[in-house]
């Protein structure tokens, strides 16, 4: 089964049809440049409420970090009660191994020969087996993700050889989700402006029909 993340969400409305939809995660972001923004004090709120709503059905909440300070996101973790931390940013694995297995990390590699070093570099910190060990987005020279440009599948391909449990992220919709599914077999998939309108908006429809692909292309 492969897991399916839907990143950016700003509102209690779309967390609730999402995770009624399927998704496993749902990312919260907390780079302030984001257009999908969301300010600690709201998340605690938007958590509460969908815990109080779905209990132990509720997805697992991720907060999205880019060149945080480890002591920035300890807090902001408690302060509004995430699962896990995903750093897309220019962390180095140090940083990771202080988050002690609760952060993975967002790649953006130029070429394959780039990811496969930055697998090997970021392989030696240990996640936890509900969270990706890996996530490969697209690469872009100054937007850190959420860019709806396709990531590479030959990179996917290659990276997944090397690393347990690699999440596939970067220009996916529900017209493509499928086949990229298909053709990489990655452990998770993420999607942002693939399942939107405007950016921060996440669109009910989209939403259902790109895990209603995901799991089409499981059972194929």
């Amino acid at each position: 089964m492969t897991l399916v993340k839907i990143c950016g969400i700003t509102t209690l409305e779309d967390a609730l049809f999402a995770a009624e939809a399927g998704a496993h995660m749902l990312g919260l972001n907390f780079f302030k440049k984001s257009p999908r923004y969301i300010a600690p004090t709201d998340a605690r709120a938007l958590a509460l409420a969908l815990r109080s709503k779905l209990g132990a059905h509720a997805p697992l909440l991720i907060g999205v970090f880019v060149n945080e300070v480890v002591g920035r996101i300890s807090v902001t973790m408690e302060e509004v009660g995430l699962n896990f931390a995903q750093l897309s940013g220019d962390e180095s694995v140090e940083m990771l191994r202080e988050l002690r297995g609760i952060g993975f990390k967002a790649i953006r590699p130029r070429s394959q020969s780039e990811a496969v070093m930055d697998v090997e570099y970021y392989g030696a910190a240990q996640t936890d087996p509900r969270i990706p060990s890996l996530l490969l987005d697209a690469h872009h020279a100054v937007l850190y993700g959420g860019t709806g440009e396709r990531a590479d599948i030959e990179i996917a391909l290659a990276l997944k050889e090397k690393t347990a449990r690699l999440m596939l992220a970067g220009g996916l919709t529900p017209e493509n989700v499928g086949d990229a599914v298909k053709s990489a077999r990655p452990w998770g998939v993420d999607v942002a402006s693939g399942v939107e309108n405007e950016a921060g908006k996440k669109d009910a429809e989209k939403v259902r029909a790109f895990i209603d692909a995901v799991e089409a292309a499981d059972a194929g």
